[in-house]
């Protein structure tokens, strides 16, 4: 089984020339650049972060999109197309049988330690353990999900040096992943995955073309962020990620008109997840707001 891969990960440097010069040469409505920084006036003393790009137009904004941020769950999304370019590539198969197993390898030292379902948003994969899945059921549920467990197994099967080389052929280079989940060692001692809003609207810009990448980010199960910026049934691909003091999402958002948009928000500083939420949510439905879809779908903006 092949997967439908979009150019970028064959072919990178001729995909990614005219992004690169698209990128911040349409800036966005005064009215979005206000709304936008309503919502980070709002909130001073938290570190947001925001990138949207229309895919269509070339229209931008950019907010601290350089700052780097723990990448929490935003990771696996550079994993997943990690995944996919093995199988573009036949040395993977998505339906290839892999083992649940729940023992993974310290980047520290060298030892070993376990998850707990406790902590993990799909407890029930830990139900599994010692059978097999197939990969692309592991994918689905390292995103849609969010498991842990799935990221784990799934990223050891490429290794994390092979996503690095990947980000960095997309024009990632500030996007670093190192390891697993809850490799609590190699934390406490500052090897932690980071990325900023830019590279992740790069990631989620390169994945755009690939039908069956967008498929399993738009079966993603956790909607308050972007989605709930946007009316509903309203087809939006996104992956969240949060910690402590640290929430985000990513998203592509199609709109009824034909277009479609990458947007963006990464959150360090909110004590309570709720409240980043709502701030991303915020920043979300300027966007949409700043398309002028109208109920019949068209847009009220002349382009």
């Amino acid at each position: 089984m092949r997967a439908n891969l979009p150019r970028v990960l064959t072919r990178p440097a001729a995909f990614l020339a005219p992004l690169f010069l698209l990128i911040g040469c349409v800036t966005a409505a005064p009215d979005l650049e206000r709304d936008v920084d309503r919502v980070l006036t709002a909130n001073r003393g938290r570190t947001i972060a925001v990138a949207y790009y229309d895919l269509r137009d070339g229209t931008s904004l950019l907010r601290n999109e350089r700052e780097r941020f723990h990448a929490a769950s935003t990771m696996k999304v550079p994993v997943m197309l990690g995944i996919f370019e093995a199988v573009s590539r036949g040395e993977l198969r998505l339906d290839q049988p892999v083992r649940v197993r729940n023992e993974f390898v310290s980047i520290l030292d060298g030892s070993t330690y376990a998850l707990e379902a406790r902590e993990d948003s799909d407890p029930k994969l830990y139900e599994l353990i010692g059978q097999e899945l197939p990969l692309q059921e592991l994918v689905r549920r390292m995103i849609v999900r969010s498991s842990n467990l799935s990221t784990n197994i799934v990223i050891d099967l490429i290794g994390a040096k092979r996503v690095m080389e990947l980000m960095k052929q997309i024009g990632a280079h500030d996007t670093q992943v190192l390891r697993g989940v809850e490799d609590d060692k190699a934390y406490h001692a500052g090897m932690n995955n980071t990325t900023t809003a830019y590279d992740m609207m790069l990631i989620f810009r390169a994945l755009e073309p690939s039908r069956k990448l967008v498929d399993v980010l738009a079966g993603q199960e956790h909607r308050k962020g972007i989605p709930a910026g946007v009316p509903p049934g309203i087809r939006v691909a996104n992956k969240t990620g949060s910690i402590t003091a640290i929430s985000h999402d990513a998203a592509l958002v199609f709109t009824p008109d034909g277009g479609s948009y990458v947007l963006v928000v990464l959150t360090r500083g909110f004590k309570k997840e709720k409240a980043s939420q709502k701030a991303i949510a915020a920043i979300s439905k300027a966007v949409w707001r700043s398309k002028g879809i109208r109920p019949n779908g068209e847009s009220s903006i002349r382009r």
